[in-house]
């Protein structure tokens, strides 16, 4: 089996998973793009998981106007439409919060986190596939949690109950992705990715390392956050 196969098959498995799980209140509204968004979601894999990586990056869960509307990892409008070439269908949430609709890309936001992380790798890579030919970019946990005033609520934020049994699901995704790509490097973007990185690989003989998350909540990614991005990838040796 092909790796974009196997991770295919992974998504395929998580998803289901995932969709038995319920929460409460404050979440009000659960997306997941692994439904309606699953056409670029699945050519996202099959185009660019087809073959074993360096460095695999792991983010937090969909942003509002990036995977949420695309289905792809951190997936900005514009760097998934116009660098990497895909756009497919995209359906709607079952039930959806009407100050968070998905528009898939006719979307006119844009999300920040995505810009700023592609736009990275766009500066560095001639072209996607240049990119992809030793990098992947896959996100822990596919769910959008929306709170009544339409607030984003992180998956670290719901009670055990809750996050147990999403997080093995995860786990047991990332792990399928590891074993696919046969990375090098595990790298998380921002702390929480990290985490899920020690706790799902903690005796793992591949290197692991973090980048600063790009999200415009951070402070710290407001202050050049590519420049800062790229210090850390050169101090760590996961670029030269």
């Amino acid at each position: 089996m092909s790796s974009s196969a196997e991770i295919l098959a992974a998504a395929q498995i998580l998803r289901d998973k995932v969709n038995r799980l319920s929460f409460d209140t404050p979440v009000t509204h659960v997306y997941n793009p692994l439904n309606y968004a699953w056409a670029p979601h699945k050519e996202y894999i099959e185009r660019y998981g087809n073959s074993q990586k360096d460095v695999l990056f792991l983010g937090m869960n969909p942003g509002p106007w990036g995977m949420t509307q695309t289905g792809v990892p951190f997936g900005e409008i514009d760097a998934v439409k116009n660098w990497m070439g895909i756009q497919a269908p995209v359906a709607r949430p079952e039930s959806e919060h009407p100050k968070r609709p998905v528009t898939g890309f006719d979307c006119e936001k844009s999300e920040v986190s995505g810009r700023r992380l592609w736009g990275l790798f766009r500066e560095q890579f001639t072209s996607p596939d240049a990119f992809f030919e030793k990098h992947y970019v896959v996100s822990f946990c596919p769910l959008v949690f929306l709170e009544e005033s339409s607030r984003n609520r992180t998956p670290d934020k719901l009670p055990v109950s809750e996050s147990k049994p999403l997080f093995e699901a995860c786990i047991k995704h990332l792990q399928a992705n590891i074993e696919a790509l046969r990375p090098k490097w595990l790298v998380g973007i921002g702390g929480f990715a990290q985490k899920m990185i020690k706790d799902t690989c903690p005796d793992s003989s591949i290197q692991q390392g973090k980048i600063l998350h790009p999200s415009p909540a951070s402070p710290a990614a407001n202050k050049g956050w590519s420049e800062a991005a790229m210090k850390q990838l050169k101090e760590q040796g996961i670029w030269a």
